[in-house]
């Protein structure tokens, strides 16, 4: 109910317009983000339910970064462990990050989707090119969140924290090129419901909503930039998780 009343709170705010272009999330998107797999941290590439082949896609992983619980950098990277990616760093990280640079896509009349450009299908529907990012909290690091380098799309946690408890209210902001998104489609259980009706980012880029799970919680925004000028793009996508557990009572 409390996230029925945030989309109604927020979509007054559309009529203002957006700085970039928010449109409807496309179907059969994939996102990435971060879980545990066996305790260890995963890169996982999917949707919903869905765990696809992340290792075939490693070599689109452009950047990884960890920090520690002051937001000081510590060296860290990905490693093949059988069918999935996961995080190798010799010290303890707060925080992990990565961002997949997916390429081209083009979507034909029949539906078929091409990794390619309009330059080689002139008659496709859709031309566009993928961004993903994903960040991982292991643990609330101290201090302000900084804007972590390369990631035009991300989600911050305004106030510093997260609640401990699912069904508590968590007030996220998102920022594109480090100002405040307006419009930016929100997907609170990226995970468990990825089918659901987004919410929307205010006029201050953030967005209030009770956490969906005592658990793995996966957060989902997506934003559709416009190309300046005469482009084979409609809009360049940019999908950023934000994932973090909420602890279960003792065993």
């Amino acid at each position: 109910m409390r996230a029925k009343k945030s989309i109604l709170g927020l979509s007054a705010l559309l009529a203002a317009g957006f700085a970039t272009l928010a449109g409807s999330i496309p179907a059969q998107a994939h996102s990435i983000w971060f879980a545990q797999r066996a305790r260890q941290l995963a890169l996982i590439y999917g949707v919903g339910a869905d765990d696809l082949d992340a290792v075939g896609r490693m070599d689109k992983v452009t950047s990884v970064a960890g920090y520690d619980d002051a937001w000081q950098p510590v060296e860290t990277s990905l490693r093949a462990s059988g069918p999935i990616p996961v995080v190798d760093s010799d010290e303890p990280v707060a925080v992990v990050a990565a961002i997949m640079d997916y390429g081209d896509w083009v979507k034909m009349p029949d539906g078929e989707w091409h990794a390619s450009t309009r330059k080689e299908y002139p008659t496709a529907v859709i031309g566009e090119h993928n961004y993903k990012y994903a960040v991982h909290y292991s643990q609330m690091p101290k201090g302000e969140t900084p804007m972590i380098p390369g990631h035009r799309l991300q989600i911050v946690p305004v106030a510093g924290m997260f609640p401990q408890s699912m069904g508590m209210p968590v007030i996220l902001k998102a920022y594109f090129d480090g100002k405040p998104a307006a419009g930016v489609q929100i997907l609170t259980d990226y995970v468990n419901d990825p089918d659901q009706t987004p919410l929307v980012t205010g006029a201050d880029g953030t967005v209030t909503f009770p956490v969906r799970n005592q658990g793995i919680n996966v957060i989902c925004a997506i934003l559709l930039e416009k190309p300046a000028g005469k482009s084979l793009y409609d809009h360049f996508e940019h999908r950023a998780t934000l994932s973090f557990v909420l602890p279960h009572k003792p065993e």
